[in-house]
């Protein structure tokens, strides 16, 4: 019995917060809508023609920030000079301590 009360309220509960969850999905969304209408019928009625809302990325610019050359006079990025050789040293194992 108290079975399968607490199953109907948890679905309850969980139909109530998708329900919520979904009307605030829709409010955002009409707003936007909202303020896209108002902006546009400001557009129209200064005689500004409408512009959409866009995001603007250009491309070019990030693939030159990564593949451009050294400013003249700056320091390459590596020195092969600077390289160090190491000496390998073998690592023995070792067992926990037994109580």
């Amino acid at each position: 019995m108290m079975k399968t009360i607490f199953g109907f309220l948890v679905r309850m509960v969980l139909l109530l917060s998708g329900l919520i969850f979904m009307a605030s999905l829709l409010l955002a969304a009409l707003l936007v809508l909202a303020l896209w209408l108002l902006r546009a019928l400001w557009a129209k009625l200064t005689g500004r023609p409408i512009s959409p809302w866009t995001f603007q990325l250009n491309r070019q610019a990030m693939w030159q920030r990564f593949y451009r050359p050294p400013a003249h006079g700056a320091r390459p990025g590596r020195d092969d000079a600077e390289v160090i050789d190491a000496e390998v040293k073998e690592i023995k194992e070792s067992k926990p301590p037994e109580f």
